[in-house]
């Protein structure tokens, strides 16, 4: 039965082929999809770091201007990145490309197996075999699971030379089948490279002169700033100055109008000026100043004698109170008929008089 199958198989039939280069071309993608995306993981953590550095640059206060050596090494530095950068960017490029071509191909190779199974279904139903692929495919499915246990038994040289030539005959048919594609394609690399370089040198360009842009316009604000505050010390002296000028001008019209008032012959204009003014309140003091005078004159004169009278009321005035706790002793003791010597209390009050 598999020898029969061996010979009635059409050589022509390519989809085995195709579905192979298929196979090989999605595990390809695979892996260039892979190396894409950590690629892309690592521009999208280079730029976190680019961000966090832009944050740490703000809190600090916009950093300062760099000069000599340091500036040297900061734009050594840069260079250097940017190498590593544009080679990183070169890598992803090529990635892209080759995906968009392994994509393309797997595209076309897709379109011919779907044709390709058409005009079988075509042919089959055509010639009044239909079914006959998928009955091929079931038994050349057997076939392959026979290989496998002929592989396990060993297989003769000559088998896998003649499987290995067919397959690199195959190669070489899909090389040349995609070689006109290549060949278009570089070109369109060798442009993406050219343009790439050019970019590059202008955004070199750009950065520097917007380095330098950027150096010049901190020196001018700060300029700006030094004469903002200039502008405003002189302004704040001008106010001062003005307001002085002003002080003394209304200072000298007072002493310009005490001046005429006081040369003035009519005595009532002379009474509103400010010296006879002041001579009033310092006569007015003057009085005040001689009565509190004498006032305290009498204080000190009589402050002997009323210092005695009131020690004096203080003394009669102790003297009262031990009189009123002795006549409140005597009437409790009398009301309660009990004397501290078992007799009649020993003092009596008569007349107003204490007596004991």
């Amino acid at each position: 039965m598999e020898k029969r199958m061996l010979a009635s198989r059409d050589p022509d039939d390519k989809s085995n082929l195709f579905r192979q280069q298929a196979s090989i071309i999605a595990h390809k993608k695979e892996a260039a999809v892979e190396t894409y995306r950590g690629l892309r993981d690592e521009y999208n953590h280079i730029q976190q770091e680019i961000e966090q550095k832009r944050d740490m640059v703000k809190e600090a206060g916009g950093g300062e201007v760099l000069k000599g050596e340091d500036f040297k090494r900061y734009v050594n530095k840069l260079r250097s990145k940017s190498t590593i950068y544009k080679k990183k960017r070169q890598e992803i490029a090529e990635i892209r490309a080759e995906v968009g071509v392994l994509s393309r191909t797997e595209e076309i190779l897709r379109q011919r197996d779907e044709n390709m199974n058409m005009q079988l279904s075509a042919l089959e139903n055509k010639k009044g075999v239909a079914g006959y692929r998928q009955t091929q495919e079931d038994l050349e499915k057997v076939s392959s699971v026979k290989s496998e246990y002929d592989d396990r038994k060993g297989k003769t040289l000559e088998d896998m030379s003649d499987m290995v030539t067919r397959m690199n005959r195959k190669i070489a048919e899909k090389k040349g089948a995609l070689a006109p594609i290549i060949k278009e394609l570089r070109p369109l690399r060798q442009r993406n490279t050219e343009l790439t370089a050019i970019f590059e040198e202008k955004k070199h360009s750009y950065e520097t002169a917007n380095a330098g842009l950027e150096s010049n316009m901190a020196k001018l604000e700060q300029e700006v700033r030094g004469y903002h505050e200039e502008c405003k010390q002189e302004e704040s002296r001008y106010h001062y100055l003005n307001c002085m000028i002003r002080m003394i001008e209304m200072q000298q019209q007072k002493v310009a109008e005490e001046m005429k008032a006081y040369t003035s012959s009519d005595p009532y204009t002379r009474k509103k000026t400010f010296r006879e003014l002041y001579q009033r309140k310092v006569q007015e003091q003057e009085n005040l100043g001689k009565g509190l005078r004498e006032q305290q004159k009498t204080v000190r004169e009589s402050h002997g004698p009323s210092m005695t009278q009131m020690k004096m009321w203080k003394d009669l005035e102790r003297l009262m109170e031990c009189k009123r706790q002795c006549m409140e002793r005597n009437a409790g003791m009398t009301a309660q008929g009990i004397s501290s010597y078992g007799e009649a209390p020993p003092a009596v009050l008569e007349d107003d008089r204490l007596v004991l």
